[in-house]
């Protein structure tokens, strides 16, 4: 089982949104990405060709530099119905990385998913949606590796229109998906949609 044929209810697995429940202000509410940065406004104009993919090795770090990320990994497999296990809730600083698909920096499509917020206030991606094409993340392997990907685009879209194919699909290259939740937000319903940063391998240190 890989995330090529499985994994299709991660989109919704990630969402909590108690801290804007208990806030009741939109003042609080996540960065959204903005029009330029999604794949409709064109390349990335600080594309760098993508590097070789590398042997499959489990992730033990991920970094984000320009958003102040800097978290451990943890396995993520399926719950009962299909969708992703999240890390747990009371963790703001703890990522996870699907464990029955490909591993970051290998060919194919890497999935990592965490909160956006828990009862406390921000959790480990509350600014993904402020990131930018061009910017990087790195990922620390149990091989002693770094996998360094460029983001490619950062989309926002709602539950009811989630690409599937287009964010979980196979990729002939080392591809990375970072997923948390995003788009409106009710307090009944919490957040209505996904935060989605798509990138491709670039180099190894």
């Amino acid at each position: 089982m890989n995330n090529r044929s499985k994994g299709w209810g991660i989109a919704v697995a990630v969402c909590v949104g108690l801290w804007l429940v208990q806030n009741g202000s939109e003042n609080v509410t996540p960065p959204v990405p903005s029009a330029a940065q999604a794949f409709a406004a064109g390349p990335n104009a600080h594309t760098t060709a993508a590097a070789d993919p590398l042997p499959p090795s489990a992730p033990v770090r991920l970094r984000i530099p320009e958003i102040d990320v800097d978290t451990p990994m943890m396995r993520l497999g399926l719950a009962e119905g299909g969708a992703l296990e999240v890390p747990p809730a009371d963790d703001r600083n703890l990522a996870g990385w699907y464990e029955n698909g490909t591993t970051p920096g290998a060919e194919g499509t890497a999935i990592v998913a965490g909160h956006v917020d828990n009862a406390r206030g921000p959790a480990v991606f509350y600014a993904l949606g402020a990131l930018e094409k061009g910017n990087r993340i790195e990922v620390d392997r149990q091989d002693g590796r770094t996998a360094v990907f460029t983001i490619d685009a950062v989309e926002v879209y709602e539950n009811e229109d989630f690409p599937d194919r287009k964010v979980y699909g196979e990729a002939d290259r080392a591809e990375l998906r970072v997923i948390t939740c995003g788009g409106g937000f009710t307090k009944k319903s919490g957040y209505q949609g996904n935060v989605v940063a798509f990138g491709h391998l670039i180099g190894v240190r």
